[in-house]
């Protein structure tokens, strides 16, 4: 196997300047490092992870926990993107990422911050847990650097998608196309879903609506069976809603299976709206109207500040990332007159 100093050889040039190279220093010049790599690969050099760990005393190996109600694990669309961008962003900085398994019925296990630290992972990636399970608070108050998304823990950094502005945008956009009976569809109770609450009411209070209590039912996300009745009760109410926002996408499939069983069409006689702009939204007829989350800017920032908090303890701040989202007009929201 080549070694550095095989690679200086080949290159005339330092050991130093081949290992800055390598390790993509900013004061080596990109043709400087571009040629080091290409003989790096032509030698077929492979640098030894086990000397870099114990040089740099970091493994460049990051703990994903990954955990929904639902079971959908990388099905859920929002996480699946928001997880790829992380993954993408993480191994440009040459870190591996793992996911750290959930065994709570195996005899003896070991809480995950003990598996953390068995693991050696430099920071962890927190999404969609259980965040006041007593492990997941243990996990957060430990000696570990970490991110979380969609929930803030105090001294701790976390990436949020803005579910407050979303929530008011969407709300906005369905009340600019003359909607005035507006039922939603909540989520189960969690941080997100409290602020989308709050922000559906109190938007509906800016444009001077009270929205009757039977408008407002609760849902798991992604539970299309629970949206589906619910849907074709909320169009038996006697005061019937205009429009029904759904608490994700993929839970409004339900609610438009109702709405076809029931006969009645999307827009014409009930307009919907989703929430989180996974694909499948762009993929039905009519388009869904949606609140597009952007998961691609989360899940970078997310991996950027953890590896700042990794590699530069000292001056990355903690703080809460908020991203805006936008919202896709699609074609399931009527325009009434």
């Amino acid at each position: 196997m080549a070694s550095l100093k095989d690679i200086s050889v080949a290159c005339g040039v330092s050991v130093a300047t081949v290992s800055k190279a390598l390790n993509d220093h900013k004061d080596i010049g990109e043709e400087t490092k571009n040629n080091i790599r290409r003989v790096a690969r032509e030698l077929g050099y492979s640098p030894n992870l086990s000397a870099r760990a114990l040089k740099t005393n970091r493994t460049y190996s990051l703990g994903v926990l990954f955990m929904d109600e639902a079971g959908s694990g990388l099905q859920h669309d929002y996480f699946a993107s928001v997880l790829n961008s992380f993954k993408r962003a993480a191994e440009k900085h040459g870190y591996d990422i793992t996911f750290v398994n959930d065994c709570k019925d195996r005899p003896g296990r070991m809480s995950y911050l003990e598996h953390c630290r068995y693991r050696g992972f430099d920071g962890i990636f927190l999404a969609c847990v259980d965040f006041v399970s007593p492990e997941i608070i243990e996990l957060m108050q430990g000696d570990i650097p970490l991110v979380t998304i969609d929930y803030v823990f105090n001294g701790r950094t976390s990436v949020v998608s803005d579910n407050i502005l979303g929530m008011h945008d969407l709300f906005s956009y369905v009340y600019s196309q003359g909607h005035r009976k507006i039922a939603y569809i909540t989520g189960a109770a969690s941080g997100v879903t409290e602020n989308r609450l709050a922000s559906f009411y109190h938007t509906a209070e800016e444009f001077g609506l009270t929205i009757p209590e039977e408008y407002v039912r609760e849902a798991a996300y992604r539970d299309t069976n629970t949206t589906y009745h619910i849907t074709k009760e909320l169009l038996s109410l006697k005061d019937v809603p205009t429009c029904i926002l759904f608490p994700d996408d993929y839970s409004a499939l339900g609610g438009i299976n109702a709405i076809r069983e029931m006969g009645l069409r999307i827009p014409e006689d009930i307009s919907i709206a989703g929430f989180d702009g996974i694909g499948v939204a762009k993929l039905l007829e009519p388009q869904l109207t949606t609140l597009e989350q952007d998961a691609e800017q989360i899940g970078f920032i997310a991996a950027r500040e953890l590896i700042g908090l990794i590699e530069h303890p000292k001056t990355t701040l903690k703080e809460m990332y908020v991203v805006p989202g936008r919202v896709i007009p699609g074609r399931s929201v009527a325009r009434l007159n």
